[in-house]
This record gives C-alpha cells, sequence and structure tokens, in this order.
C-alpha cells in the first residue's frame, strides 16, 4: 500500500498508512530516540528532542480519523507503533503512548457522535495539540472534586503520574463529585493546561522511566464549563465508559512494556559473543525466547478480542489485563536474565539493559495490578461483577 507522509500540523491530509508503514515510521525514529535515551535516563529529564521527532514524523495523529486529518489507526496498529518505538526509548514510548490512547478514545466517541469528539480530533490533526491521561492515578477513585457553579464546575485536586506534561495541551482527567441525590459521582473532564490554575510541578524523580516527565499538577479552582464534563459515572466502579477506556489504553500501553522486554531480549543476545555453545547460555536465552513470545501471543489474543472498535465489555477487559499482566510478568523475567547474560557491563549506568531492567518495573503499576488482575479474573469466573477495582 502506497501512502504519502504528511506533517499533520502544517499539511492537513489524510494518512490512511497501513500497519507496517506506520511501524516502519517508528522504526526511522529509532536513531534519535536511542541517542537521547541514555542522557535523559541518567538526568532524569525530558525527551523533548525524541518527542519532537515523533511528532515530526506524524505519528501523534494516527488515531485521528481519515477525514479528520490523521490515519485512522486501529488500537493494534498504535499499540504496535508504541512497541517499536519503545525498543528504542521506553521512556518516549511510554510518554506518547498516553496521549495516543486519549486519542484512540477520543475518535471511539467520536464514532458515536458524542460532543467535543471531532474538534478535540481536528486540533490532534491540524494543530498538534498534546493530550495528557490522568486516568491510570485516578481510575475508579480521582484525586480532586468538583463543585457545582453556574454553566459548568469548579474543580481542584494534584494530579499524579501526569505524563509528557512540560509539552501537554489538555489534561484528559477525573474529580469527584458530591451530587445531592445520586451520592458520590466521578466526572470527567477537559481541563487546559494554559488555564492560570493548573501548575506543572517538578516531582519526577524517579528508579525508572525518568524521562516521560510524569510530573504532578496542581489545579486550584480552575472552571471547566458544562461542555467540557465528557462523562458522569458512578464513583468506585469500573462502569461501561471505563471498561472501554481500559481496554484501549492497556492494550496501547501494554505495547509499550512489550517493546522493552523485545529490546532487553535483544541487547542481550547481541552480547553472548563466543559463548553461544555454553549450555547455561543456550537456557537463557531460550527463557527469554519463550517469555517474550508468550507475552506477545498474549498481546496479539487481547488486541483482536478487543477489536477495531470495542465495545463496553467486562470479558474484554480482563483479557486486556491478562495481557498487561503476562506482559509485566515476562517483562521483569526477561530484563532480569538479560542483565544475567550480558554480564557485568549491563549493570553500569548507560547500558541500555540497565535502563531496561528499571523501566520494566513501571509496568506493574498501571491498574489493574497483577494481583488486581487476578482478583478480578477470578470475580467474572465465580460470576460476580468484577467491577468494584
Amino acid at each position: 500500500m502506497t501512502t504519502t507522509k504528511t506533517d499533520p500540523v502544517t499539511d492537513h491530509q489524510p494518512d490512511t498508512a497501513s500497519e507496517p508503514t506506520l511501524v516502519a515510521r517508528a522504526a526511522a525514529c529509532g536513531p534519535v530516540l536511542a541517542r537521547n535515551a541514555g542522557p535523559a535516563d541518567i538526568g532524569g529529564t525530558w525527551v523533548q528532542e525524541s518527542f519532537d521527532h515523533v511528532r515530526d514524523a506524524g505519528l501523534l495523529s494516527i488515531a485521528v480519523p481519515p477525514e479528520l486529518g490523521g490515519a485512522g489507526a486501529t488500537i493494534r496498529e498504535i499499540a504496535m507503533v508504541q512497541r517499536e518505538l519503545a525498543r528504542h526509548c521506553g521512556s518516549t514510548a511510554l510518554a506518547t503512548a498516553m496521549h495516543q490512547h486519549v486519542t484512540a478514545f477520543t475518535a471511539w466517541r467520536y464514532r458515536r457522535g458524542l460532543p467535543g469528539a471531532e474538534a478535540t480530533l481536528r486540533r490532534v490533526a491540524t494543530e498538534g495539540i498534546v493530550l495528557v491521561s490522568t486516568g491510570g492515578a485516578d481510575w475508579t477513585g480521582p484525586r480532586g472534586t468538583a463543585t457545582r457553579v453556574d454553566g459548568g464546575y469548579r474543580v481542584s485536586g494534584r494530579k499524579v503520574f501526569a505524563s509528557q506534561s512540560p509539552c501537554g495541551s489538555v489534561m484528559s482527567t477525573m474529580f469527584t463529585y458530591e451530587d445531592a441525590e445520586r451520592g458520590t459521582r466521578v466526572l470527567n473532564m477537559a481541563v487546559p493546561f494554559a488555564d492560570p490554575g493548573v501548575s506543572v510541578l517538578d516531582t519526577w524523580d524517579t528508579l525508572g522511566m525518568r524521562g516521560t516527565a510524569s510530573n504532578d499538577v496542581a489545579i486550584d479552582d480552575v472552571f471547566v464549563p458544562d461542555e467540557r464534563v465528557l462523562a458522569d459515572r458512578p464513583h468506585g466502579v469500573v462502569d461501561p465508559p471505563l471498561q472501554v477506556i481500559g481496554t484501549i489504553g492497556f492494550g496501547v500501553i501494554s505495547g509499550v512494556y512489550l517493546g522493552i522486554t523485545e529490546a532487553a531480549r535483544d541487547h542481550a543476545i547481541a552480547a553472548v559473543g563466543d559463548r553461544v555453545h555454553d549450555r547455561t547460555v543456550q537456557r537463557q536465552v531460550g527463557l527469554m525466547t519463550h517469555r517474550t513470545r508468550v507475552a506477545a501471543w498474549a498481546l496479539d489474543g487481547a488486541l483482536a478480542i478487543a477489536g477495531d472498535d470495542p465495545t463496553p465489555s467486562m470479558g474484554t477487559l480482563a483479557a486486556v489485563m491478562a495481557a498487561k499482566r503476562e506482559i509485566a510478568l515476562a517483562g521483569v523475567e526477561v530484563c532480569d536474565v538479560a542483565m544475567e547474560l550480558a554480564g557485568g557491563a549491563a549493570y553500569f549506568k548507560g547500558s541500555p539493559i540497565e535502563r531496561a531492567y528499571r523501566d520494566i518495573r513501571a509496568a506493574k503499576f498501571h491498574p489493574f495490578t497483577p494481583e488486581q488482575t487476578l482478583l478480578h479474573a477470578g470475580e467474572l469466573a465465580l460470576g460476580l461483577p468484577g467491577e468494584r477495582f
């Protein structure tokens, strides 16, 4: 399939690229990402140049439908792009994945004619705005509160894990609202970073994923008009909209951690040298290959279940979470073995294996955690709702 690459920020043209074309475009970004990954990790600095390179390659608008200026990429295609980016820099891949999954969910809303979706998608394609998610940390119990006022709400709170915060345009976030008749609710809202009540705090200093700039964001008495309220949901419940958000979001994010795992495996195999006949080396390579292959199959299966346009389904969400758990556990084991196989050189700062060893640990913090995934699966298998997580 022949496509014409365009910059969606300056040349508002549809780009209906296929998965191989999109992944190849991501791979072409690899040298720049790999060059910047080490310094950003060591300094704990935002991967600005790599982010700009990915955006300039047109990859941040791929989830936008073609008629609005994007590539109309499916969840699988987006996940595969992020998987490829992660092979070169986990931080760049994870940060951009947060924009990607919010854009993909906005496209899901657009296909259903929901308010505000078309305008946001057009801005992603034509202006290059960056969408920042706080949903992973908020999930069913958001940090922050909303108070009803004329024409909308006043919101305040402190959001954590706001990846790519230095360049964010709009937060896709949530607040708790106490409704006099319905009780505690969750309001999904769009909050612009340009509002004077929004402050990005320099808090990101972590073990891994050090280049994502996933800083805290303070929101102080910001007015959100009614038209920017995207959902009004029950508190503490994985309700149908959140099932779709989780299916899309963690399908994409899982691709990142799979890419990190594959990169660690490949770097370790490259370090084997003349030890190919060592039986212990052969077993270690076999273990990494096995775990990575099964993790990839898990993601393939989950994405196949989700399909291109998922409907709310607790079973589909459980499938995605199962794949995410498999990738997280496999990733930790593969990165551990990769460090053993590569030897002392992999223990030094600047080694891509050492960086992957730390970056992969973040996979366990996203909801559902590995243990919550088992509890959720168990509830569903026993005929229980599995909705309070």
